[in-house]
């Protein structure tokens, strides 16, 4: 079997061989921009850079950065290159990717253009910021928690649905950016009583002196475990009151910087499930490319969220697992060509609920089942054969030299979803990963089913999450 498939793809590879060399196939240019040669420094945004009004900062204006987690990183990383800080981030990804493909396997749940929201109404929004200068993949975004509320930084997380922060006091809490939120400062913090309806809600839940007890526990050994409670969160100065939220005694393992989780998956107790009625059930967010911009974009709630240039595909529902948004693909196109090899039955989602695509803020890289991948890559190593390649790097086994130069030519790349296609920017799909101008295929194999849609292919685009409509789109160009 196994020289079966090798043989069918080496067929469709020569196929593509063929159609490449009797057409012109289609390029475009990237610029190049390496990880910088000096070390990264801490975030230090003033109001201006968070908000044009200055209600994204907590009251102090204290928002410098740590850039250190104790439970990963050592107190020297302070002083860590840009390219170490890239790989502990590929490997924190790799963690990721397989507790969500462990997750899928396993049928488990776990627990008009949009910029800045038009005033009035049901809109609202808060700030975006990539995590790399704090070696995480993962984008935060900054919002108040409590009354008064306290602004602190939380992952932005639509493979999640629990949303919890660190709290005082701390049995044990890693490091974050911002002081630890002290519930007894909140006059709208309310407890959760055991046995409660929201109690039953949580996948994993225990009592203590008839309190309710959550725990979110991650594949790679990282945890969360406090009371579970209600609380106001603020998002530049629109109160969203009776948030369910764990409340963190005890956080360890792989987290960096932020104060906690949004989550924003599609289960009971994500956000956008606890809070749509408020904002019709329609959200957006468009990530900044983290190797070219300091400055936020915005996640956006309410009809302000769905942007008119969007092109919009299907979701498609996992009755076995409901937190993760899937969506349809049906191939991948490189150069102008569709690649023969990759067909919709590599992402096909069955009676199960295993395979499928998900789409995930949290992951970096886009994991392709593996047949797709190596398609995928093979196509792209053809249309980019006159530039010079380098050693692999980390997972990405598709790396060039391009030091010297200031731009080069690159195949394109369209990803084909049901009813819509989306035409990655360059930089998209070819990215630095070093300060002497490697730059690697930004895509990724996986023995897994499950395919993932990662935030470096969804940088610059306006991703929206229309619930209501049971579609989510893409609009390119979305972060202004």
């Amino acid at each position: 079997m196994e020289g079966k498939t090798i043989s069918l793809s080496f067929l469709f590879l020569s196929l593509f061989a063929i159609y490449v060399s009797s057409t012109s196939l289609q390029y475009q240019t990237l610029l190049l921009h390496s990880l910088p040669l000096t070390q990264l420094q801490s975030l230090d945004f003033d109001a201006q850079l968070l908000s044009g009004d200055g209600s994204d900062l907590d009251p102090d204006n204290t928002l410098s950065l740590q850039l250190h987690h104790v439970d990963l990183v050592s107190p020297s990383s302070f002083n860590a290159t840009p390219h170490a800080l890239f790989k502990l981030r590929l490997q924190r990804d790799a963690y990721r990717a397989k507790v969500i493909s462990d997750l899928a396997a396993a049928n488990a749940t776990v627990g008009r253009r949009a910029g800045k929201p038009h005033a009035g109404g049901r809109d609202f929004s808060s700030s975006v910021f990539s995590g790399l200068s704090q070696g995480s993949g993962e984008y935060f975004t900054r919002i108040g928690v409590g009354t008064p509320p306290k602004y602190v930084y939380m992952v932005l997380d639509t493979g999640s649905d629990v949303v919890w922060i660190q709290c005082s006091p701390c049995k044990k809490c890693y490091t974050q950016s911002d002081p630890i939120f002290d519930p007894r400062k909140s006059s709208s913090f309310l407890g959760v009583a055991c046995g409660s309806p929201l109690c039953r809600r949580l996948d994993s839940a225990s009592c203590n002196r008839k309190k309710c007890l959550y725990q979110v526990s991650y594949g790679d050994g990282s945890f969360t475990v406090g009371d579970f409670s209600t609380e106001t969160l603020t998002f530049r100065g629109t109160r969203v009151n009776n948030v369910a939220l764990g409340c963190g005694h005890d956080n360890e393992g792989l987290f960096v910087g932020a104060a906690g989780l949004l989550g924003l998956g599609r289960g009971r107790l994500s956000f956008p499930i606890q809070a749509g009625r408020r904002f019709g059930r329609k959200f957006s967010y468009c990530l900044v490319d983290r190797s070219a911009s300091s400055r936020p974009s915005y996640l956006v709630f309410g009809e302000s969220a769905v942007s008119r240039t969007a092109v919009f595909t299907p979701l498609v529902n996992n009755p076995k697992l409901d937190t993760f948004y899937y969506v349809e693909l049906t191939g991948i196109s490189v150069g102008g060509a569709r690649v023969p090899a990759i067909r919709p039955s590599l992402f096909k989602l069955d009676a199960a609920g295993d395979g499928g695509v998900i789409v995930d803020s949290g992951t970096s890289v886009t994991r392709l089942t593996r047949p797709a991948y190596v398609a995928l890559r093979d196509a792209f190593r053809m249309g980019a054969k006159d530039l010079k390649r380098a050693p692999d790097f980390s997972l990405f086994d598709t790396c060039f030299d391009l030091s010297g130069k200031t731009e080069v030519k690159v195949p394109t790349v369209v990803m084909h979803f049901r009813g819509a296609d989306v035409s990655l920017p360059a930089s998209n799909y070819l990215i630095p990963v070093d300060s002497d101008g490697t730059f690697c295929f930004a895509f990724a194999g996986t023995m897994s089913g499950l395919s993932i849609i990662g935030n470096i292919q969804q940088q610059g685009f306006r991703v929206v999450f229309d619930l209501a409509g049971s579609r989510l789109g893409f609009a390119p160009r979305g972060c202004a």
